[in-house]
């Protein structure tokens, strides 16, 4: 679960200056105009649409195929074996045990999520199911018959609607987790984030913006060296990695299970162009809690420039990669290289249209002017997260 934000427009820039201890040797030279979004069009608007129509498929599919699931409950044997995977996994690809025409209902459910999300059909079955609690355990190994509701993108809601096997519908407290067994149809978050990192880097690419694949997490401490950056250039190249991270703790709806973190970390390339770099981080699963992943967040031989931003992002059911990359591309594209470092953050921010900011807010935190040299523990311009970097050598073989 992702601490919750509004959007201000306007106020990221002021929030830089509480960082100029990130990095004391460097300054925010540009004028204001060299990295300003551009101003509202009609592409904006329909990527705005176009996020409204994604939200609106995904959580029409999840309802369908909690009602479907609910329904499907009756059937004895479907039911003992669904009760007892979910008391066994925390997470059941509900759509690979199903069979018959409930299969075939949740495959339709499948398709059109990935669909709507941008993803290739090869993605697979992404619907998967969950008991909403462990506090629900006891009461589902009792054998109390279980209520079926889809998860909820909006962290606001109020109210959670679940279905039983006679298809009456129940209506649940969205901050209070009920004692009757509940379970929760949800989108594979962590398989929609890996696809969809693929699709945003080959979309950025298509729409002219640089970008690379991901580094592993849990990098080998064996490839640390002393080396100097000119040694680098012959026996390896310097990165920034993380080794340890935590977002900060905010209550959220029982409905919604772990969260699934994304970074775009962006700069000037070797050739003087923007680029961005997705970076997923699997494991930032909940806030409160402090993950040390040992991953590498900036590969330093890309940029030009000894500096580097970084916009942390969460996935959530409204999530169009394919839209993503073309709204960031659209607003990058016209930021030209000034021989001198420009911020990134704001333009990317402000390159997603206010409708993605509505009721689930993808943004969760940024870093800006991230420099090769950076050592220790460094909190968002938001406030709602800090990560320990320290400079790592990558060594060539």
């Amino acid at each position: 679960m992702r601490p919750r934000h509004t959007r201000r427009r306007g106020t990221l820039t002021a929030a830089a200056a509480t960082l100029v201890t990130f990095c004391a040797a460097q300054t925010l030279a540009a004028a204001p105009s060299a990295f300003a979004a551009p101003a509202p069009d009609p592409a904006a608007a329909r990527a705005a649409h176009a996020h409204s129509a994604t939200a609106s498929a995904v959580t029409s599919a999840q309802d369908r195929a909690a009602r479907a699931i609910a329904r499907s409950l009756g059937d004895a044997s479907w039911n003992t074996r669904l009760r007892t995977a979910a008391l066994t996994s925390h997470e059941v690809p509900v759509t690979r045990r199903a069979d018959g025409a409930l299969k075939s209902q949740l495959a339709a459910a499948d398709r059109q999520i990935a669909q709507a999300k941008g993803l290739d059909a090869k993605t697979g079955p992404l619907l998967q199911l969950r008991l909403g609690d462990p506090s629900m355990r006891a009461a589902l190994a009792a054998g109390t018959a279980p209520w079926v509701a889809a998860a909820v993108s909006d962290d606001d809601a109020t109210t959670v609607t679940a279905y039983d096997s006679r298809g009456r519908t129940h209506r649940l407290d969205a901050r209070t987790t009920p004692a009757h067994p509940v379970y929760v149809v949800d989108v594979d978050s962590s398989k929609a984030l890996a696809a969809g990192m693929d699709v945003l880097r080959e979309e950025l690419v298509k729409d002219g913006v640089r970008s690379a694949a991901p580094v592993a997490v849990n990098t080998a401490h064996t490839a640390h060296t002393a080396a100097t950056p000119k040694a680098a250039a012959t026996a390896g190249y310097w990165t920034t990695k993380i080794t340890a991270v935590e977002l900060s703790d905010d209550e959220e709806p029982w409905i919604k299970g772990a969260a699934e973190i994304y970074t775009l970390v962006s700069g000037f390339g070797q050739d003087g162009k923007v680029r961005v770099d997705p970076v997923d981080m699997p494991y930032l699963d909940y806030d409160g809690t402090v993950y040390k992943p040992n991953q590498i967040l900036v590969n330093w031989s890309n940029y030009k420039y000894n500096l580097a931003d970084a916009v942390m992002m969460e996935e959530d059911g409204s999530t169009n990669y394919r839209d993503l990359a073309k709204a960031i591309a659209t607003a990058l594209l016209t930021i030209t290289d000034q021989g001198t470092y420009i911020p990134l953050v704001n333009a990317i921010l402000d390159a997603i249209p206010d409708d993605w900011w509505t009721d689930d807010p993808d943004y969760v935190d940024s870093w800006y002017t991230l420099a090769q040299s950076n050592q220790g523990t460094y909190y968002g311009a938001r406030g709602n997260g800090w990560m320990t970097v320290e400079p790592y050598f990558v060594q060539q073989f």
